[in-house]
């Protein structure tokens, strides 16, 4: 098992993956392929086999391929069989291991590459997938699925450029193949161009009005662009289609955050626990045998297992519901929290009562798993419901008027605040203003969501203040940018502002003001009820279609009236900045 840090469930663009493990074109050129290198049908058991994957009978289907592989274990195509039944069944990893072993006994019949490479882009082997691909492609180099497919495993790779490059001459040869056009609005949709990729959407759409994968791009493309209310139409549109459960619960997942855009937070929140769903891609298994919560539960006297989800700011956000989750449970009840390991000093002062742990994620056979390690097994027979924490919200946080108006609900160390207050006496004189301007996750498109460093130029010059570095992660071009603008940035000393979360807490508790965008730092801001100024994109689902950030009632919100208008964005936060700290608002 390989031990992974938490993941964030990520809605993506779909590029257009082409084909399908098993469909009829397949398993005819299978046959064939059998008939040219006169191989054994095994007494017509693979026969029977291929009749039954064509009848979508997967289970029946696996079971004669493994019938035909206990009377020749070396017959490539019952393995080749077996795995498109097992990949049909959701197996990933026995799929896997199938494809592999036909592709070594048959490596001259390419449709196993092709079918393979799609497996493996499924569960995020895109280096592999690419290989796979390239080796189809090679083999069919006139056929658009496998140049379509070869371009998004290269896309997913972040090789832009190489995609567009690798489409180009299969658009030129097929114009009227849609799958290339909706593959190519996918390239320009992750490089954070919703406008320009709308329009290969829009001809993916004319030359196939009923192709799901480029309605549902051109669905998050409109969100993107404050169109909340036409992507909401385009994604129930393409959820409309017949496809396979994963990409139903990736498109459900997508209009989730179309609901909470809009706030309707009971559809939101129900379309939520897409994230959950067996056949989502990135879904988390949670390791805990005991039964789950679910809306209907009643909480009073209760044991309740909290497991923290997706990312590290994830956690924080969520985290504004547990006050009302203890609550419910009354004084009979019990609460276990598990977080984020680098969480857990925070949560245990914030909530003296509650058994708070570290969860612990791991990588078992391309699925993610999260653990309580911190609970023996005579504790989690104690458990009476278990829930991953942003499920709770469907119950809890179903309207607007359900959140808190009280800033704060995770408390830091009143002694390190008092540290760094002493502290920030020898920075430069000054409203001290910490600041924030990346993520240190850049999964998909997620970097759109961010400004230029550079563009931040004009609050970086607001005289009389004290600019203070709370970015984690690798920025010293950054520092190194703004002090060669004349710009300096202190920076705190004696601290990790990647590991030493606690501390972080502190220091933004003793800061006069934190500015930035949504990353781990600012939510721990903002849940500790520190003064935050909060850059949002336009449709910002967290919003919850409200002109404020109702997670942190005391946080001031500057969003751009435009599409990633981060300049208009910055100039508002400049003037606001000036104003206020001259005025002391």
């Amino acid at each position: 098992m390989t031990p992974i840090i938490g993941q964030a469930a990520q809605v993506r663009a779909f590029g257009g993956m082409a084909g399908q493990a098993g469909s009829a074109a397949s398993l005819t050129r299978m046959l064939e392929a059998m008939a040219e290198m006169k191989a054994a049908s095994l007494g017509g058991v693979i026969d029977q086999a291929v009749a039954a994957l064509q009848k979508d009978d997967f289970e029946s289907g696996g079971r004669l391929a493994i019938q035909a592989l206990e009377l020749d274990e070396r017959s490539g195509f019952a393995w080749y069989l077996l795995a498109i039944a097992r990949e049909r069944a959701g197996d990933f990893p026995s799929s896997v291991r199938a494809y592999d072993k036909a592709l070594q006994l048959i490596p001259a019949h390419a449709e196993v590459a092709n079918d393979m490479g799609r497996l493996a882009y499924r569960m995020g082997m895109k280096e592999t997938a690419e290989k796979l691909f390239a080796h189809y492609v090679s083999a069919h180099p006139e056929n658009p699925e496998g140049v379509n497919n070869l371009a998004c495993a290269v896309r997913d790779q972040g090789r832009y450029d190489e995609a567009v490059e690798i489409l180009r001459p299969a658009i030129m040869a097929n114009p009227g193949a849609a799958v290339l056009w909706n593959t190519l609005g996918s390239v320009l949709a992750e490089q954070g161009d919703p406008a320009g990729c709308v329009t290969f959407f829009d001809e993916a759409l004319r030359l196939q009005p009923d192709f799901p994968k480029a309605r549902y791009n051109r669905a998050t493309a409109r969100h993107a662009l404050a169109d909340t209310v036409g992507a909401l139409e385009d994604c129930n549109a393409a959820m409309s289609a017949p496809m396979p459960a994963d990409e139903i619960q990736m498109m459900r997942l997508a209009r989730s955050t179309m609901h909470l855009t809009l706030g309707d937070l009971a559809k939101g929140w129900d379309d939520y626990e897409a994230r959950r769903d067996p056949s989502f891609g990135d879904v988390t298994h949670y390791l805990v045998e005991r039964p789950a919560w679910t809306p209907d539960s009643d909480l009073a006297g209760k044991s309740l297992l909290i497991f923290g989800e997706q990312g590290l700011g994830d956690e924080l956000l969520f985290a504004n519901l547990l006050p009302d989750v203890i609550e419910a449970l009354g004084p009979k009840g019990k609460l276990t929290l598990s977080v984020e390991p680098r969480l857990v000093p925070l949560f245990q002062r914030s909530f003296p009562a509650v058994r708070v742990g570290a969860h612990a994620t791991f990588d078992v056979d391309g699925r993610t798993v999260r653990v309580a390690p911190f609970l023996d097994e005579g504790e989690l027979a104690k458990i009476d419901l278990w829930a991953p924490l942003a499920s709770l919200l469907q119950s809890f946080r179903g309207s607007v008027e359900a959140y808190p108006d009280t800033a704060g609900y995770l408390t830091a160390d009143p002694a390190r605040v008092a540290h760094w207050r002493e502290v920030l006496k020898s920075a430069p004189a000054g409203p001290k203003v910490g600041l924030l301007w990346k993520s240190m996750t850049a999964k998909g498109a997620r970097h759109r969501w961010f400004s230029p460093f550079a563009l931040w130029e004009p609050v970086l010059r607001t005289p009389g203040i004290c600019l203070v570095n709370l970015q984690y992660g690798d920025c010293e071009a950054e520092l190194a940018h703004a002090k060669a603008q004349g710009i300096d940035i202190w920076v705190p000393p004696g601290i990790d502002l990647k590991q030493d979360l606690d501390d972080v807490a502190a220091l933004t508790c003793a800061l006069d003001l934190t500015v930035g965008f949504s990353n781990a730092s600012l939510n721990l801001a903002g849940a500790c009820g520190a003064p935050v100024w909060l850059v949002t994109p336009q449709a910002c689902w967290t919003q919850l279609g409200t002109d404020r950030y109702p997670w942190y009632p005391q946080a001031r919100v500057f969003t751009p009236t435009s599409y990633a208008d981060w300049e208009e964005v910055m100039a508002d936060m400049a003037a606001a900045m000036k104003v206020g700290f001259q005025t002391g608002t």
